[in-house]
């Protein structure tokens, strides 16, 4: 089985441009493709996480990966799924944000000689002329079908700005650029970043009238159709600071039953006669497929070690029998908690347990959470500054462990 047969089974690929010559070009390692990174914020996270395993499946078969950091386009925010504007960063936010990219990326990619490389689009864009732009790139593109295009759509219902709207050809742009100085052939990202790939092949052709192609990956979604990797406390990083390697393992161990198969085929690197054996599991194996799944992408982000922690953590945990020494935290402070304590309601809200107060009322009137192990049966729960001193273990449903604790 080649490498695209691979990705294929694995349910990873969505469009392509020209299946035939993209099967060809990958299968021989002749792919020196690209995909971008626009530094968003100071950490990856799982929307990013399919993309860096593709650049590692794809590196192993021999094709060469280069990584565009966002540098760029950073200063202007990718519209593609949005329905507001993103917020404006600064310089120093955008070149901090890539600083910390690549010490994440090297987990995943080898980066050196004759290897991958890494490139920051603010190196030639920052430098552009718009004049010069709009003469030699501008041309080479149609509004009527830029605004067609899906990645506008729902910003036009509530309003593209111009900066937004110049997206497109930036992102197209840099495939232009890469194809002359760095000879990249393809183009990869998530599936909605179709139109956009689009315009970079169109772009190429045009303007040197050689062929380039574009392939996108299939988007991650769960069962109910939406994007995986959030939490209520936010996205799921790949950062041990912003999400600790414990609430990463959590994560995936807590996907639902659906979507387990679908999610070791997509983003472990399990070999797929293993996993041919692994979908014949009987269904009372269930959660034994869930720790299989939350152990390799724990280990593959943070380290086999801390993948052995987590899940010697998540086993202590709901057999009741193991400390809380690395149990997920939330500092209170102690503003917050009036003289008589501070309510079950308020509490949930503040470990980000709940998004709203009428959601945590919702949760202790279905009988969904237990303190210090017992089950808070009213809402009028409260806890007071001293056993917050000591750390409140709450537990919502059957999965979910968390402390408070008095900062």
């Amino acid at each position: 089985m080649g490498i695209y047969e691979e990705l294929q089974a694995r349910g990873l690929i969505a469009q392509v441009t020209n299946e035939p010559e993209i099967r060809d070009l990958v299968n021989k390692g002749g792919a020196k493709f690209y995909i971008g990174f626009d530094p968003t914020a100071d950490s990856l996270h799982v929307g990013h996480f399919m993309a860096l395993c593709l650049m590692r499946r794809l590196q192993k078969a021999g094709n060469t990966p280069v990584v565009l950091i966002g540098g760029g386009t950073g200063h202007i925010g990718d519209p593609s799924g949005r329905s507001d504007m993103r917020t404006m960063m600064t310089s120093e936010m955008i070149q901090h944000n890539c600083d910390c990219f690549k010490k994440q990326m090297e987990r995943f990619i080898e980066f050196g000689e004759g290897k991958a490389i890494m490139v920051n689009n603010a190196d030639w864009l920052l430098k552009l002329n718009y004049v010069e732009l709009l003469r030699e790139v501008g041309a080479c593109f149609s509004v009527n079908n830029m605004l067609r295009a899906e990645c506008y759509k729902q910003r036009m219902e509530h309003g593209l700005s111009f900066l937004e709207f110049n997206y497109m050809i930036m992102q197209s742009y840099d495939f232009y650029y890469l194809h002359n100085h760095y000879g990249c052939n393809m183009q990869f990202g998530g599936d909605d970043q179709w139109s956009n790939m689009l315009g970079g092949t169109e772009l190429i052709r045009r303007k040197t009238g050689h062929d380039a192609h574009a392939m996108t990956i299939t988007l991650l979604l769960n069962s109910e159709g939406k994007k995986m990797g959030k939490t209520a406390n936010g996205a799921v990083w790949l950062d041990p600071n912003k999400t600790t390697p414990f609430e990463f393992y959590q994560y995936w161990r807590n996907v639902n039953d659906a979507d387990v198969m679908k999610c070791i085929k997509m983003l472990t690197f399990i070999p797929m006669e293993q996993i041919a054996e692994i979908e014949q599991w009987e269904d009372s194996r269930i959660n034994e497929k869930k720790e299989l799944l939350a152990y390799e992408l724990t280990a593959l982000v943070h380290g086999e070690e801390e993948a052995r922690k987590a899940k010697e953590i998540s086993l202590s945990l709901f057999s009741g029998s193991g400390d809380d020494a690395n149990m997920p935290s939330t500092e209170i402070d102690p503003a917050i908690v009036p003289e008589n304590g501070i309510g079950i309601v308020d509490l949930l809200v503040a470990c980000a347990l709940a998004p709203s107060k009428g959601e945590a009322r919702r949760l202790v009137q279905q009988g969904g959470v237990s303190a210090d192990g017992e089950k808070v049966d009213s809402l009028d729960k409260t806890f007071t500054a001293d056993q917050l001193k000591e750390g409140v273990k709450i537990r919502k449903g059957k999965k979910i462990f968390h402390k408070a604790i008095l900062k």
